[in-house]
C-alpha cells in the first residue's frame, strides 16, 4: 500500500484506477481488485452497507468506508450541480440532473425551469414511482412554471434498469408535455433519461 499512497501523492487521485482508489479506502488492493472485477463502480455505489459487508472479506468497517466515500462523492457532485446558473446544452442539463438520481432504485421525474436566456430559476421533483415507471401530472409542471414566469423547461427521469432507451410511455409523456407547454407559450427544450452508465436526450435524437 505504501507505493499506492506514493502514487497518489505524486500524481493525484486521477492517476489511480478504480480498483486502486477503492484499495486505498479499504486498505487492501487485492480485495479491491476482486470487488471491482465483479462490481463496477456504478453498481458498487448503489449497494448499501448491509449488502457490501456480505462480500467476501469486506466486513462492516470496510463497507462503511466505501458507503461513506461514495456518498461524499455524490454530495460533491450535487453541490457542483447546484452552482450551475445557465443551461446551454444537453450536457449542462445532464450535469445538473445526474446527482439527483445517483443511487436511486426507483424512478423519479424532475423538471428545471428556465428564463428565455436559459437562466435556471428553479428545479423540482414532480413525481416518484416504482422500479419501472412513474406518473407525471402536467398540472404540477405548468402551475410552477407560471408562478415563476418561466418560458422554458427541461425534464428528466431515471431508468434504474440501466437501459437509456426511451419506452413508448416515455415518448408519449414527452409528446403530452410538449403539447401542453405550447398552450402556455413555454418551450420544452429537452427530455433526458439518466442511467448509471449513460443518458438519452430527446433533443439530441431529434425527437423534440
Amino acid at each position: 500500500m505504501k507505493s499506492l499512497h506514493e502514487k497518489l501523492s505524486l500524481y493525484g487521485a486521477t492517476a489511480l484506477s478504480d480498483a486502486e482508489l477503492v484499495g486505498i479506502i479499504i486498505d487492501d488492493i487485492a480485495l479491491a481488485e476482486r470487488l471491482i472485477s465483479s462490481h463496477p463502480l456504478s453498481e458498487l455505489q448503489q449497494n448499501d452497507i448491509a449488502r457490501l459487508r456480505m462480500q467476501e472479506g469486506i466486513g462492516l468497517a470496510r463497507a462503511a468506508k466505501i458507503a461513506a466515500a461514495t456518498e461524499l462523492g455524490r454530495r460533491a457532485s450535487k453541490s457542483d450541480a447546484q452552482r450551475v446558473t445557465h443551461i446551454l446544452s444537453s450536457e449542462d442539463a445532464e450535469r445538473v440532473f445526474r446527482p439527483l438520481f445517483d443511487g436511486l432504485k426507483h424512478e423519479e421525474c424532475w423538471v428545471i425551469f428556465l428564463t428565455s436566456s436559459a437562466r435556471v430559476v428553479d428545479r423540482m421533483r414532480i413525481s416518484q414511482g416504482g422500479v419501472q415507471a412513474t406518473v407525471v401530472d402536467n398540472r404540477l409542471i405548468f402551475k410552477r412554471a407560471l408562478e415563476l414566469l418561466a418560458t422554458q423547461i427541461i425534464i428528466a427521469h431515471n431508468h434504474p434498469s440501466g437501459s437509456s432507451e426511451p419506452s413508448q410511455a416515455d415518448i408519449a409523456l414527452t409528446k403530452r408535455i410538449k403539447e401542453a407547454a405550447t398552450l402556455f407559450d413555454i418551450n420544452l427544450i429537452d427530455h433526458i433519461i439518466i442511467t448509471t452508465t449513460g443518458s438519452y436526450s430527446f433533443r439530441s435524437h431529434r425527437l423534440l
